[in-house]
């Protein structure tokens, strides 16, 4: 199975980009491609630039490596309850590609924070939403209090209960 993988977020040391990471690694008999969604960079959506110049190239390539996989692994970072300006922003333009941006494709949506909410809000927001773009959340997880969680020097989580939770969550990709 082809998973893609990637953390809604835009920032170099994102702590969901570790945790999407560190989820790859316990989908050992899966093809797992993780993309970066600076790769995807484009102008702030607005009609009048989606008229005066259509949709930007990276909304179609994003839209083609959701369409060449099988399955999706998301990891979404919350600022102020909601999506990061550059995941939206990303989404957006997509949208107006297909607004099924998704293509049917099942996911499972994660979450963290450094706070012990482990960005609910937006998760709950996001998996809520997917049946409208088309998407089919398998499962969602939210990871509370990341610092405390992760090991970042092994780079993986360090509480048992919540690798269970997530192994059993990966387990519903396939």
């Amino acid at each position: 199975m082809k998973i893609l993988a990637f953390a809604a977020s835009n920032s170099r040391k994102s702590i969901n980009k570790s945790l999407i990471n560190y989820a790859a690694t316990l989908l050992e008999n899966h093809e797992v491609e993780i993309i970066d969604i600076n790769d995807y960079e484009m102008p702030m959506y607005s009609s009048d630039l989606e008229e005066a110049h259509g949709i930007p190239d990276a909304a179609s390539r994003f839209l083609k490596k959701i369409q060449d996989a099988d399955a999706l692994l998301i990891s979404y970072a919350e600022h102020n309850g909601n999506y990061t300006v550059a995941y939206k922003n990303l989404f957006d333009w997509a949208s107006r590609e297909n607004q099924k941006v998704y293509q049917g494709k099942s996911i499972l949506m994660l979450s963290t924070s450094p706070g012990p909410g482990g960005a609910r809000s937006v998760l709950t927001l996001a998996t809520e939403s997917a049946h409208f773009f088309n998407g089919k959340v398998r499962a969602s997880l939210s990871i509370p209090s990341f610092y405390d969680n992760f090991d970042q020097e092994k780079y993986e989580l360090n509480n048992t209960e919540l690798v269970s939770e997530l192994k059993l969550a990966l387990a519903t990709l396939a």
